[in-house]
């Protein structure tokens, strides 16, 4: 949107943050700078064409409850759509980011991309002979694939994916339901990163974006307020 940071010149992007925060409750701003404290982008998930709303609902939640920020939507056959009483809001704290194409497949572009930025493909199957969950090194930027409901991921994932990992079960059942795989496979990874010397958290200009578009979220009157902004700080703009 128009009245976003990006229109800003670098260096008035804390003189906007703190005019926003001025605008929201001090119990809202402790709640943002305690949440942003444990954003990462050294793990980011991949959603390959979900086809029933409330797994994508779940994986959604449990991606801001552990604190990873950037999620991207593969849209294959089935458009992406989200349950409101499942999600519980979590989508508009996150970075989601949805790759559709009506001519081909949108899943090598999108872990094209990801891997030029430096992360290394992780697959999800129950056949995975690659490594087991507990084994996966975090020493580098992760992305973990999660394939549609029942057929698991696509032939185009499975040709971009780096390695394939598993979690580890005893009983006679094969396989998880993917929200409940997802939630476990997040949450051990989260605590494997934040346990090692991997520095996991957000730089100071990434905290500073995200707190503005937060503080954006939860105030009224958006363009009135940057406008107000702007009148007191003329030379802020790009524009």
């Amino acid at each position: 949107m128009s009245y976003l940071p990006e229109r800003l010149k670098p260096e008035y992007t804390q003189l906007l943050l703190s005019f926003l925060f001025g605008m929201i409750t001090e119990n809202k701003q402790k709640k943002f700078r305690e949440a942003i404290a444990q954003r990462t982008r050294k793990l980011t998930v991949v959603i390959e064409d979900f086809y029933q709303p409330h797994n994508a609902s779940a994986l959604l939640r449990s991606c801001d409850c552990f604190g990873i920020q950037d999620i991207h939507i593969i849209e294959n056959k089935h458009q992406f759509e989200v349950i409101p009483d499942i999600v519980r809001g979590a989508s508009k704290w996150l970075t989601v980011n949805r790759y559709k194409n009506k001519w081909e497949s949108p899943t090598p572009s999108c872990l094209s991309r990801l891997k030029d930025q430096g992360y290394f493909i992780w697959g999800t199957k129950p056949d995975a002979t690659d490594i087991n969950l507990e084994d996966l090194a975090v020493d580098q930027p992760i992305a973990v694939v999660f394939g549609t409901e029942k057929l698991g991921l696509s032939d185009a994932a499975i040709s971009h994916c780096d390695g394939f990992l598993k979690v580890p079960m005893y009983g006679f059942t094969e396989s998880l339901n993917v929200s409940v795989c997802a939630g476990i496979i997040l949450h051990h990874l989260v605590w494997k990163l934040k346990s090692s010397e991997v520095l996991w958290t957000l730089s100071e200009e990434e905290k500073t974006d995200l707190l503005i578009q937060w503080a954006f979220k939860v105030t009224k009157n958006k363009k009135e307020l940057m406008k107000s902004f702007l009148k007191n700080y003329p030379d802020a703009s790009l524009a």
